[in-house]
């Protein structure tokens, strides 16, 4: 159990790393209604929190806290009359413990796979991700295309892969569109989009699903704060940004609130806070690379799914509250989704929760699953992929390895029927 290893036992595998996370405290708090998430709110840039998920009424709230302000966030928390734990005294004893874990996968997949072939053992670095997408068009190209759609804040490029029979051409077809890592510390939900592709173009599994819809992948669509949650800071949420005050002394902004659609609403003008919207929308490179590919192909995209994690939940717009005018059907669709993967789901993690994003989580403005909406996509979601294996905590977005394969395997699972159930659709209607 992560939560019993000793600091002794994992400072001999990452000298010097996650530092700056050393003292800072894990946080669980009751939010009984609107006006205390609010107040927990207001302290996310006066006392540096990272509120790792907000709350909806009756729910729980997961503060990161650095180490200078602990004694304050509580007495402030006290003072509110707000309820609340801490989980976790130091979060650095349980990154240490992610990157052994991952070293020890690393070591074991090396000498056991070689070259650039990933597996479901570990998470992949940004390097790894693209050699194989490399590798995976290369050894396909009858039905697979390797797009390098243009360049990220840093330089980097983004990439994406399309997987198609007819390389497009056939309009009949509907067109599904899976995207991951756009909150760049979520890295439980690379592993689903690069299963995707393996069951699609390598193991030749589910062929319906080739032969009768084209696919968009878009593995990782934040490669700078991707790079930078891996070598750097491993909680890192936005993107890289600079330049929007002197000295870049705060960075970033969250790319799912960057999207023109109830664009500073519900996000932050700040930028210091994690979700931090931008100066417009679209002001980030990477939010326009992904409108672009909603763009080209919104006339025949039928689903989209943006993976998030965690919460292990299907959620739907709009980020407002109120409800689309297909919200019935997209509830239906997403019963069935999150119905499959609950059928495969481990025992110790709770069913999938499907409804609006505002009524089970909170109010949101800017994202993509809402611009997706926007441009006609009639089924546009966002997974919330749930904890990592044998949780019992709130850790989240640490990863074990040993839950990487089963939580491919389980979302996997609940694209597929919503993949087959977006194409019976069509083909009735």
């Amino acid at each position: 159990m992560l939560l019993f290893l000793s600091f002794l036992a994992c400072l001999s595998f990452t000298v010097g790393k996650h530092e700056i996370y050393d003292g800072h405290a894990l946080f669980e708090v009751q939010i009984q209604n609107a006006e205390q998430m609010d107040y927990i709110n207001s302290l996310e840039v006066p006392l540096q929190i990272d509120i790792w998920t907000y709350a909806a009424p009756g729910g729980q709230a997961a503060v990161l806290v650095p180490k200078n302000n602990v004694e304050r966030f509580q007495y402030q928390l006290f003072s509110y009359g707000i309820q609340f734990r801490m989980d976790v005294e130091n979060i650095k004893i349980l990154l240490d413990e992610e990157e052994r874990l991952m070293n020890e996968a690393r070591r074991k997949g090396t000498n056991k796979n070689g070259g650039s072939k990933i597996g479901f053992d570990r998470i992949y670095n940004l390097t790894e991700v693209y050699t194989y997408l490399e590798d995976i068009a290369e050894n396909n190209p009858d039905l697979v295309t390797l797009v390098n759609a243009g360049k990220s804040f840093e330089g980097r490029d983004v990439k994406y892969l399309k997987i198609s029979t007819t390389n497009f051409e056939d309009k009949r077809k509907p067109v599904v569109v899976l995207q991951s890592l756009l909150h760049s510390r979520e890295w439980v939900t690379l592993p689903p989009s690069l299963y995707a592709i393996e069951n699609l173009v390598v193991n030749g599994t589910d062929r319906d699903l080739v032969d009768e819809i084209d696919w968009i992948i878009f593995p990782i669509a934040n490669p700078d704060g991707y790079e930078y949650s891996q070598t750097e800071v491993r909680f890192w949420r936005k993107n890289r940004a600079t330049g929007y005050i002197p000295g870049d002394i705060c960075t970033g902004v969250d790319l799912n609130r960057n999207f023109d659609i109830f664009w500073g609403d519900y996000s932050s003008n700040n930028v210091c806070s994690e979700t931090f919207h931008g100066s417009g929308p679209f002001s980030e490179p990477e939010a326009r690379i992904v409108a672009d590919i909603l763009h080209e192909y919104n006339s025949r995209i039928e689903l989209f799914i943006d993976l998030h994690s965690t919460g292990s939940m299907i959620i739907y717009g709009w980020g407002t509250g109120d409800l689309p005018p297909n919200a019935f059907l997209m509830h239906a669709a997403a019963i069935k989704m999150a119905t499959a993967i609950d059928a495969v789901k481990v025992s110790w993690n709770p069913n999938y929760r499907v409804g609006n994003v505002a009524l089970i989580m909170y109010k949101a403005s800017g994202v993509t699953m809402d611009y997706g909406m926007k441009l006609g996509i009639p089924y546009s979601y966002v997974y919330e992929l749930p904890r990592h294996r044998n949780s019992t905590g709130i850790d989240r977005f640490l990863v074990d390895p040993a839950f990487v394969h089963q939580a491919a395997f389980e979302t996997w699972e609940g694209i597929k029927e919503g993949a087959r159930y977006v194409r019976d659709k069509l083909i009735l209607n």
